[in-house]
């Protein structure tokens, strides 16, 4: 009877204890939605594997030399011509919580025109009270589709203009869309909806291109 009754108390204590970690779990990620993000800086930026600040002098896509690129050249007949680079997000705590979350989805939008999507699985935690904390995210697509479409192809060519460093491009700007993501006993619990800023592109966001 006394080992029934000490099974049912562990049982009870591990219950609870579960139940206040995952409370403590969905208290912290909500305290994440109450950050504030900025988009800090971009690196390690290549188009079709060339490094973008071979791309000052682009104006507009007849300025693309296929002889003098011929990377960009066979990319464009594949229709795959990739964009890489890294984007550096300074998220900041106000509150006097911590926020923590294990996973973030996030989408990166050219205005209006969705480039980048993905996940970033690994822990990110911001303290309050000791400033801003940087989460770099690597991202990756392919850019045919902006290229070869008349509507987005100007606004492609801008960013890459501003990513090279060039001081008079035209203004774009990114849109960033994160949503905070808890895996919970192999469950995930989704943030209601993405928290969204926008930053414009500038050649002082570019800090260097390293591989």
């Amino acid at each position: 009877m006394k080992r029934q009754l000490w099974m049912v108390a562990m049982l009870a204590t591990v219950y609870f204890m579960s139940a206040c970690g995952v409370s403590k779990q969905v208290s912290e990620a909500k305290t994440f939605g109450e950050c504030k993000y900025d988009l800090a800086s971009v690196d390690s930026v290549y188009l079709a594997g060339i490094d973008i600040r071979e791309f000052k002098n682009i104006k507009s896509i007849s300025d693309f030399d296929m002889a003098k690129y011929p990377k960009l050249g066979l990319a464009l007949l594949r229709k795959d011509i990739p964009l890489d680079l890294r984007v550096n997000i300074d998220i900041t705590n106000p509150t006097r919580r911590r926020a923590a979350v294990n996973q973030i989805e996030y989408k990166v939008l050219l205005t209006d025109s969705e480039i980048f999507n993905g996940y970033l699985s690994r822990l990110i935690e911001v303290m309050p009270g000791t400033g801003s904390t940087r989460v770099p995210i690597q991202l990756k697509a392919n850019v045919y589709d902006l290229v070869s479409n008349n509507d987005t192809r100007d606004e492609l060519i801008n960013m890459i203009s501003a990513l090279s460093g060039k001081k008079d491009a035209d203004p774009t700007k990114f849109v960033v869309k994160v949503k905070p993501t808890l895996d919970l006993g192999g469950k995930k619990l989704n943030y209601p909806g993405y928290i969204t800023f926008e930053k414009e592109i500038t050649a002082e966001m570019l800090t260097g291109v390293s591989r």
